[in-house]
């Protein structure tokens, strides 16, 4: 047992994710009952930690909050404290690195080590924390499953469910009304959240990023289902999805976000130009948003969250800092936050393979993605 550790503290960052709180127990039990750490979480992610807010993590804070989404940390995707926004003195706002703050505030608490869980922005702040010295751990947090570092991310499964159960109620009302409805879903730039929920919830067309599709080619495929004796079709579309000629549906950009862009309005679009291909049937969309982000988690995302939880209470134990906490081919491993943020920066996502075995069973199943 790592005996120079008497205490830790927890902080999430960026959107919310489901089993955040599942890994917040987790850490906070183990650290407690097997370890006899002292835990503290600091609230509003990276802001919390400059303004040296945090609140004290018992087990019995934390007993009850293994199947509520969201986190109890709460958090905040703005607050880059290596690039801040301050009073410049003069009634303005100015951007600077009040990173050694948040290094002070540690060492004034008394925290050896500093678990943050979030996604490539909040991990990014994690690694430059390292670099100055910080004993930190990474516990990476997407619903999007679109991470190289690890084969399969907390809150995805629970994302995916509830994008299936969309689909499958849509389908009772297309099928009632021979109507095609077009469901979007998140996932920013990466499929894997339509492509399962689509395949799961048996939608005749999905839409994703990787593969670029045309109307018309939806519109062939929505007649060969009406020639089937199915006269009726839900459409799963990827909030990130492209028309072949590079079209998106960019909501708003928000500027001072790690992540600027905000897809929105795709499902829509589609709906509306589909409609003007295909007059024989009513067209309409549908955008459940942040409801399948929201809610309680699934039952393989908790047992994945203690997964995670577990594996980073054992590196705090190694002395395994400035690293990630990976599945890896069913196995708990790590990941330098080095790699993982290179990674990132150069753009390597976790992407749906076009030619993936997945694709081409729905493909071989009559599914079409739009794009022949």
């Amino acid at each position: 047992m790592n005996s120079k550790v008497k205490k830790i503290a927890l902080l999430s960052g960026g959107g919310d994710c489901p089993g955040l709180n599942a890994v917040i127990r987790t850490i906070t039990k183990i650290a407690i009952e097997k370890y006899n750490w002292e835990v503290i979480g600091f609230v509003y992610g990276y802001r919390g930690l400059y303004n040296n807010n945090y609140v004290e993590l018992t087990v019995d804070k934390v007993e009850d909050i293994y199947k509520e989404g969201g986190t109890i940390l709460y958090s905040s995707n703005k607050d880059n404290l290596f690039d801040y926004l301050v009073d410049d003195g003069n009634g303005g706002k100015v951007r600077k690195d009040v990173s050694d703050v948040g290094v002070e505030n540690l060492k004034k608490d008394g925290v050896d080590v500093l678990v943050v869980l979030g996604g490539d922005g909040t991990l990014t702040s994690a690694r430059d924390f390292s670099r100055k010295g910080v004993n930190v751990i990474g516990v990476p947090k997407t619903m999007d499953n679109d991470l190289t570092s690890t084969d399969l991310t907390y809150g995805f499964i629970s994302a995916m469910s509830v994008g299936t159960e969309f689909i499958d109620r849509l389908q009772t009302t297309a099928k009632s009304h021979h109507r095609v409805i077009c469901c979007e879903l998140m996932g920013r730039e990466a499929g894997w959240i339509s492509l399962y929920a689509g395949l799961a919830g048996n939608a005749g067309v999905v839409l994703i990023p990787e593969i670029p599709f045309t109307i018309e080619n939806i519109a062939k495929a929505v007649k060969k289902r009406d020639e089937a004796g199915l006269p009726y079709t839900v459409i799963a579309v990827a909030e990130g999805a492209k028309y072949a000629d590079g079209t998106k549906s960019i909501g708003k950009i928000v500027e001072d976000s790690p992540d600027p862009i905000r897809y929105s309005g795709l499902a829509a679009k589609v709906a509306d130009d589909l409609e003007k291909v295909i007059p024989n049937h009513e067209v309409r969309s549908v955008n459940p948003g942040h409801i399948i982000r929201g809610g309680d988690i699934d039952a393989y995302d908790r047992i994945l969250s203690i997964r995670f939880g577990n594996k980073a209470c054992a590196m705090i134990d190694e002395g395994l800092f400035g690293n990630v906490v990976s599945l890896k081919g069913g196995n708990m491993e790590y990941t330098s936050l080095e790699e993982v943020i290179g990674d990132a920066k150069f753009g390597k996502q976790k992407l749906v393979d076009p030619n993936g075995d997945l694709v081409q069973a729905a493909k071989a199943m009559g599914v079409s993605f739009g794009d022949e």
